[in-house]
């Protein structure tokens, strides 16, 4: 007698993030500047999987092309450029900054920053609301980098910001998620994507983001200070995927005494 088993249905695939309507499959952004050349930049692109890349509008020229520019390793059909207002320290500079992307190649969708101390790269919040809220005038897609503060997350999100994007620690630190009961409470209330911004170091570090529940992670100095960036990113890439796979699997509830994997009852004596 042949018995049949029936395969309990489940995927392994990563679902995609939608924001503003526009679909992606990977979950991990990345940055592309601090990297050592160019070559090695573009084959870190490639290990991640990533699907959109940020460029800092007032460190590169993105109406630059050829004799080695930026452009040149970083294809806009295969990449969603997020140009960046990082090193603004005012709502009118990042605005501005903003104004001058979409005039160079059309770019509506912002990464915006608004810089409120130079020494810890923490936002200024207050600015940051306002830019946020001038940019969704205009008709941008705004991506707010900010502090873990849910308040702030919530006052941004009815500002009209397509997802808010909450520091893991400080930018470049590398130490990873420094406040998790913040994010928690952010991603409970957040009816917008969260991607976690900032801090990160290591894989574990994306991977506990995306097991608290975000639905991204956006990283540079992670990846391109590594010592093999192009390692690095490969593992950045597989840890997105196995944390949003374990968020979803269901993980057991955290006891403080054991529980045997084989019950007691029913024993051969």
């Amino acid at each position: 007698m042949t018995v049949t088993l029936d395969t309990p249905k489940t995927t392994f695939e990563v679902e995609p993030l939608t924001i503003a309507g526009r679909t992606f499959r990977s979950r991990l952004f990345l940055g592309t500047g601090k990297y050592p050349d160019f070559p090695t930049m573009a084959a870190a692109l490639e290990a991640s999987g990533t699907e959109v890349v940020t460029v800092a509008l007032r460190r590169v020229n993105l109406g630059e092309r050829g004799q080695g520019s930026l452009l040149d390793f970083v294809d806009p059909e295969k990449y969603l450029l997020l140009p960046n207002t990082a090193g603004c320290y005012t709502a009118d500079e990042a605005i501005r900054t903003a104004r001058l992307a979409r005039e160079l190649g059309g770019w509506d969708w912002v990464k915006l920053e608004v810089i409120g101390d130079q020494k810890t790269l923490f936002p200024d919040n207050m600015e940051l609301l306002r830019a946020t809220e001038k940019l969704v005038a205009e008709g941008f897609t705004v991506l707010p980098y900010t502090n873990d503060d849910p308040v702030v997350c919530r006052k941004l999100e009815e500002a009209g910001a397509a997802a808010v994007m909450p520091l893991g620690a400080p930018i470049g630190s590398g130490m990873g998620i420094r406040n998790p009961a913040n994010l928690r409470i952010i991603l409970e209330q957040a009816k917008v994507p969260v991607i976690v911004d900032a801090g990160v170091g290591t894989a574990s570090d994306a991977a506990l983001a995306m097991e608290l529940g975000a639905q991204g992670v956006l990283m540079n100095t992670a990846v391109a200070e590594a010592k093999d960036p192009i390692r690095m990113a490969r593992a950045m890439k597989l840890a997105i995927e196995a944390g949003w796979l374990a968020a979803n699997a269901g993980r057991i509830p955290r006891k403080l005494y054991a529980s045997a994997s084989s019950p007691l009852t029913g024993l051969i004596e």
